[in-house]
């Protein structure tokens, strides 16, 4: 009795794999479709009208029925979009406010830690240290790996209630404080 090698099934496992991910990809078009030669349906829907231009025109160059002007509205409608209206539009569209808080400056056992926070109706949306532990070359190192981690987690998390960074205990403790003090001075 011939025994099969058990590295041959696992090549062969992985090489099918491989090809069945490679060809996936290869079927995955940039505008969303996921297989070659798909189109999308119409914006309308499956069965919308799509407008055609007479005599080879293209659309937008149409001319309106009866010679009326492009930017006039029918009597009782609204004017059509980027027509001067004689009251702005409503301010929902507006983003929310923005705006930056700056911590506390905590000291440390290697040095101080502050945090500023950028704000968007009440979400974090951005967290930097302005400061933190540089007095050596030991902090320096310490602070470039815990600070972008910190910074990430006070988004992810949306509060001070984040995991201390291996290896940057002080640090970690310093920024919570920091950003606490800048989430209560936000009102957040």
């Amino acid at each position: 009795m011939k025994r099969k090698h058990p590295l041959r099934r696992v090549m062969l496992g992985a090489a099918a794999t491989t090809a069945g991910i490679v060809l996936l990809l290869a079927l995955k078009q940039p505008g969303g479709s996921s297989v070659a030669g798909v189109a999308a349906p119409p914006a309308g829907g499956v069965g919308a009208s799509v407008p055609v231009a007479g005599a080879g025109a293209p659309v937008d160059e149409v001319p309106p029925p009866d010679g009326a002007p492009v930017d006039a509205a029918p009597p009782g409608e609204a004017p059509p979009a980027g027509a001067p209206a004689d009251e702005p539009p409503p301010a929902a569209d507006a983003a929310p406010d923005r705006r930056t808080v700056l911590g506390d400056a905590v000291d440390t056992q290697y040095g101080p830690v502050q945090v500023q926070l950028t704000l968007s109706g009440g979400r974090i949306v951005k967290a930097e240290a302005r400061q933190a532990p540089d007095s050596d070359a030991q902090s320096k190192s310490v602070s470039a790996n815990a600070v972008p981690k910190l910074n990430q987690a006070a988004i992810t998390a949306q509060s001070a209630g984040i995991d201390a960074v291996s290896g940057a205990s002080y640090t970690s403790k310093g920024y919570q404080d920091s950003l606490q003090s800048a989430l209560d001075k936000a009102g957040v």
